[in-house]
């Protein structure tokens, strides 16, 4: 894809990356780069916020999941810059409680791996109020109970014991679920 002029980018292409998968954040920066964005990436949460707060973003790709920590801390450290980033949500344990607290913290979009990067641009080349396109397969019944899950155990704020009482489960069984990846 060619690189774009300014005026589609703003006047401001500096565009922040945070995944701890190290192979896919560069090659999502190279990506992001040929797209014409001022790429710097962040492999955890600590060096994610201090970059954010050295430099605030137009633009910011943080995976929910990292080695020290949740991406949502990235995102409120971000939103706490005053800036008005165009924030998109990427993780590979996608759920509906993660991604209503995302938007709530601003994020524009929320993309499961594996995202490719045209999936990312787009999500982030997005304007307010467009809409998403409506999936074409409904969620199977172990997802809508994983989803349940989810929604109570953030509602908890990620606290399993509470959770596993609200939901009258034992608590293992629930670490166990929580474990896992998604299901289909």
């Amino acid at each position: 894809m060619p690189a774009l002029d300014d005026a589609q980018l703003g006047d401001d292409p500096f565009l922040l990356l945070v995944d701890d998968d190290g192979p896919f954040l560069r090659r999502l920066a190279r990506a992001m780069e040929s797209r014409g964005f001022l790429v710097d990436a962040a492999e955890s949460v600590a060096e994610g916020i201090a970059k954010a707060e050295a430099r605030p973003p137009k633009y910011a790709v943080v995976d929910l999941r990292l080695g020290d920590g949740n991406g949502l801390d990235v995102i409120e450290a971000i939103q706490k810059s005053g800036s008005d980033t165009k924030i998109v949500v990427l993780t590979g344990y996608g759920n509906i409680a993660t991604a209503v607290t995302a938007v709530k913290l601003g994020a524009l979009d929320y993309l499961s791996k594996p995202a490719d990067a045209d999936d990312v641009f787009n999500a982030l080349m997005q304007r307010p109020g467009e809409k998403a396109d409506v999936p074409e397969n409904p969620m199977s019944a172990d997802r809508v109970r994983w989803e349940h899950i989810q929604r109570v155990y953030e509602a908890c704020e990620r606290n399993v014991s509470e959770t596993a009482r609200r939901l009258n489960m034992h608590r293992r069984t629930l670490q166990r679920i929580l474990a896992k990846r998604a299901p289909k």
